[in-house]
């Protein structure tokens, strides 16, 4: 496919650029996807802020990485996808070669591929990629609802590496879209969930999600002993996960879990003072640590099938519910995109639209 598209180009901290590039071409194995929906999430907002990512994004580079769309063109020797299918394509995969791979730790693969560019009106799908981590969409799930797959896939694979069981008692500290989709996804498996969240609409959405208790940390003294005294016996909770990034809520977690609990850091938090959270105080609490647990290539296809199984809306998948935006919109990125938005402080969806 020969022409341009307009496109969102990173080149630096806080420098994006709305510009006419190439329409990719495809190689073999390669796929063309028209882009219907490109969301936001809280590493597009970093990179954005920083500049680049060490390992996904180096600038100038097409940016974005949430995406589905249909479609338009296949590669020689691509099998089970043809033009004008309704596709989900995540954005990395990993080279099944390496001691990690051979490990089944693929999200620590030494060679992950990852794929940016969900911020224009077309984008290549690497062989990769195609091969291990694009989903048909079907017919019942919106571009929007399959554009979650990624993320949801981060928080299937972290309940899945935590060992959670039915009937345990699980605090989730967090109220933006991770920390719901883990409420939600730990209420369905059948776990007994406390969500720790910070705002009034927070606290409306998390029990809509399904969270049996709900502390908000501005109406109480002490949000580890609310959990605790929510818990059964006051042992406290036999799984934490820590889905804001703050010392405070690392902290939070390893105090509110019972002893031999586990505590997820699902998100990465950079300590000034490395004294505050360490490994001698897990070990006196006898608890299981998992340390940040990213998106693990594969997982994306049991995330979107949970999507699809949930007969009841309350089981939905619709976290992102800002207004979708205009490709050349974001000519204006300091307009104060990333407050444009609601349920849950996300930064919103971008829907790119043909020039």
């Amino acid at each position: 496919m020969n022409g341009k598209m307009t496109a969102a180009v990173l080149y630096g901290k806080e420098d994006i650029k709305i510009e006419r590039v190439p329409i990719p071409r495809v190689g073999d194995g390669e796929v063309l996807v028209k882009v219907h929906v490109a969301l936001t999430c809280g590493t597009d907002l970093k990179v954005y802020q920083r500049g680049y990512h060490a390992r996904m994004i180096v600038p100038p580079a097409l940016f974005g990485h949430e995406l589905a769309g249909t479609v338009e063109e296949v590669g020689e020797g691509v099998r089970g996808f043809k033009k004008g299918m309704r596709v989900v394509a995540l954005n990395s995969a990993p080279c099944g070669m390496c001691f990690y791979c051979s490990k089944h730790q693929l999200n620590l693969c030494e060679d992950l591929l990852f794929n940016n560019g969900a911020y224009a009106e077309y984008i290549r799908i690497p062989r990769r990629i195609v091969e291990a981590n694009m989903l048909v969409v079907p017919p019942n799930v919106s571009f929007e609802d399959a554009a979650m797959t990624e993320p949801l896939a981060c928080v299937l694979r972290g309940l899945h590496e935590t060992g959670v069981e039915i009937g345990d008692t699980v605090a989730v500290i967090g109220g933006g879209p991770i920390g719901l989709m883990f409420v939600q996804v730990a209420k369905a498996i059948g776990c007994n969930v406390i969500a720790v969240v910070k705002r009034d609409s927070q606290v409306a959405l998390a029990r809509k999600k399904g969270a049996h208790e709900v502390v908000q940390i501005t109406k109480v003294n002490d949000p580890v002993e609310a959990v605790r005294e929510l818990s059964p016996e006051r042992r406290g909770a036999d799984v934490a996960i820590e889905a804001v990034g703050r010392p405070e809520a690392w902290e939070w977690a390893v105090q509110m879990v019972r002893k031999g609990g586990t505590v997820n850091f699902f998100r990465r938090v950079r300590f000034r003072n490395q004294g505050a959270v360490g490994h001698q105080s897990l070990a006196l609490l006898g608890n299981h640590f998992e340390g940040d647990i990213p998106s693990h290539p594969g997982d994306g296809a049991p995330g979107l099938r949970f999507d699809c199984r949930e007969e009841s809306s309350r089981h939905r998948l619709h976290y992102r519910r800002s207004a979708a935006f205009a490709l050349a919109r974001c000519a204006a990125p300091h307009a104060e995109p990333q407050r444009r938005y609601q349920d849950g402080d996300h930064p919103g969806s971008l829907a790119p639209r043909s020039a």
